[in-house]
C-alpha cells in the first residue's frame, strides 16, 4: 500500500508575505512539516506542491520532492485543498505512480509531529474509514456562543441558557494541521469532508490557527513552550 506525503504550499500567501517560507523558530516553517512527514516513516514519497520556484527549492533542501510545479488552475485564491490534491494524484499517474493513501500536511503546522502523522496513518489503514481528521475540542462551549443584535449581547441558543457546562456535549472543530485519506474515497467523493470520517483528537497545547502576525507570535511562544527551548 503506497503512501504519499503532499505538503501543499503557493507562494500567494496575503495576511502574511512568504508565510510558508518565513522562518519560524530558526527555520522556513514548512521545513517541520516535511521534516514530521519523512520523520515519520510511513511514507513512500513526501513532495511539495507549489507554483513558486523559492518554495520548491527550499522544500528540496529539507529533503522533500517537488517533480511538478501546480497548473495556474490551482495556484489560484479559488482553488480549494482538494483541487490541488486531485492535480498531485493525476499529474502523479500520469508519471505511473499511484498511491493508495495520501495525506496533505499544511506548511504553517510546525505543531505536527512524526508520531502524530505515523499514528494517523496507521489508525486509517487499519479501518475502513474513507479519511482521518485532526480535531481540538472548542475551549468554551458554542452552545453558549452569543451574538450582537442592534447593540445588544443575545445568546444564540436559548435552550442552553441554563444547561450546566458539563451537561453539554463537547463539540471539536478541524485542528488544521494535515488530512489522512485514501485516493480512491476522495475521486468517489470529491471533497475530503464527505464520507466516513475518523478524528484524532488532538490537545489545544497541538493546535495553533497561524492566519495574522499575532498568530504567528503566538505560536512561536506555544512552541518554545513545548520544547523548552526558552
Amino acid at each position: 500500500m503506497k503512501r504519499l506525503a503532499i505538503i501543499t504550499a503557493r507562494g500567494g500567501s496575503k495576511r502574511i508575505p512568504r508565510k510558508n517560507i518565513k522562518e519560524f523558530c530558526g527555520k522556513p516553517i514548512i521545513a517541520y512539516s516535511i521534516e514530521a512527514a519523512l520523520g515519520s516513516g510511513v511514507f513512500d514519497t513526501v513532495m511539495v506542491s507549489t507554483d513558486d520556484e523559492e518554495i520548491a527549492a527550499i522544500g528540496k533542501k529539507y529533503g522533500a520532492e517537488v517533480p511538478f510545479y501546480r497548473s495556474e488552475a490551482t495556484a489560484n485564491d479559488y482553488a480549494t485543498t482538494t483541487d490541488v490534491l486531485m492535480e498531485v494524484i493525476d499529474e502523479y499517474e500520469k508519471l505511473g505512480e499511484h498511491y493508495d493513501m495520501a495525506c496533505c500536511i499544511y506548511p504553517t503546522a510546525p505543531f505536527v509531529s512524526a508520531d502524530r502523522l505515523k499514528e494517523a496513518m496507521d489508525k486509517l489503514a487499519d479501518s475502513d474509514a474513507d479519511s482521518l481528521i485532526p480535531v481540538v475540542g472548542f475551549s468554551y462551549p458554542p452552545q453558549r456562543a452569543m451574538v450582537i443584535e442592534d447593540g445588544s449581547l443575545v445568546f444564540k441558543y436559548d435552550e442552553y441558557l441554563t444547561t450546566r457546562s458539563q451537561d453539554l456535549e463537547k463539540q471539536y472543530h478541524d485542528a488544521g494541521q494535515f488530512y489522512a485519506f485514501r485516493t480512491d474515497s476522495l475521486k468517489k467523493n470529491g471533497n475530503l469532508l464527505k464520507g466516513h470520517i475518523l478524528p484524532l483528537i488532538l490537545e489545544e497545547l497541538e493546535v495553533q490557527d497561524i492566519d495574522t502576525l499575532v498568530d504567528w507570535k503566538l505560536a512561536e511562544l506555544k512552541y518554545n513552550l513545548i520544547n523548552d527551548t526558552e
